[in-house]
C-alpha cells in the first residue's frame, strides 16, 4: 500500500443476472493521494463488472508493474488482468502475454475514442484483449457516491448497468470498444 494512502471500504453487492453471478464483496480501497474520486469509483465499478470471489485489487498506483484488478488461479496464475483509464500500448501487450484474459474499462471523456484509434491497430492480434469504454459524464456522475465508507448495488440484467447507494441510482452509460474472442480455459 503507497504512503500517505486513504482507506476507504465498500460493501458491494453485486446481482450480475447475465452471468448468473450474486455475492457481496467487502471491499477495501486503498485510495493513492494522486487518485481522484473518479478513478476510484471506475475501479469499483470494473470490480463489480468482474465479480469473482477470487478477484482483487491489485497494489495501486504505485506498482506499475501489477493491474489494477487481478483474479488468479489457485495456483497463483493471471487468469484476469483488469486496469482502468488508457494503459500505454506496452502494458497491455505485457498484460495479453501474461494473463488468458485481460479488459481495460477505459475512462477520461473525449480522450478516449483518440487513445483507443491510436491503440487499436497495433493490438488487434490480441484475442484475448476487451476494452469497455465509460463516457465522461458517467464516470463524472460516480463521483456523487465516493466517500470513505460506501454501502453500493450494483446490478446488471440484459447488457445495461446500474450503480445505486441509498436513494441514488446511476444508469452507467458503457460501450465495447473491443470484446475478446478466445474464451479463457
Amino acid at each position: 500500500m503507497a504512503s500517505g494512502a486513504t482507506i476507504c471500504k465498500a460493501a458491494l453487492n453485486v446481482a450480475d443476472m447475465d452471468r448468473g453471478y450474486y455475492a457481496d464483496h467487502a471491499l477495501t480501497i486503498a485510495r493513492h493521494p494522486s487518485e481522484t474520486d473518479e478513478r476510484m469509483m471506475v475501479r469499483i465499478v470494473a470490480f463489480g463488472l468482474h465479480a469473482h470471489e477470487r478477484l482483487e485489487f491489485g497494489k495501486g498506483i504505485g506498482a506499475p508493474d501489477d493491474p489494477d484488478i487481478a483474479l488468479l488461479d489457485l495456483n497463483g496464475r493471471m487468469v484476469h488482468w483488469i486496469d482502468v483509464g488508457q494503459p500505454d500500448e506496452r502494458r497491455i501487450r505485457k498484460a495479453c502475454g501474461q494473463a488468458e484474459r485481460v479488459t481495460v474499462v477505459a475512462f477520461g471523456g473525449r480522450t478516449v475514442e483518440p487513445w483507443w484509434a491510436k491503440l487499436a491497430p497495433d493490438l488487434a492480434r490480441f484475442r484475448n484483449l476487451s476494452v469497455l469504454a465509460l463516457p465522461g459524464d458517467t464516470t463524472r456522475e460516480l463521483t456523487a457516491l465516493a466517500g470513505r465508507n460506501m454501502e453500493l448495488q450494483l446490478m446488471v440484467q440484459e447488457g445495461e448497468v446500474w450503480l445505486s447507494s441509498g436513494d441514488t441510482r446511476l444508469a452507467l452509460e458503457h460501450s465495447w470498444l473491443v470484446r475478446a474472442t478466445e474464451t479463457p480455459r
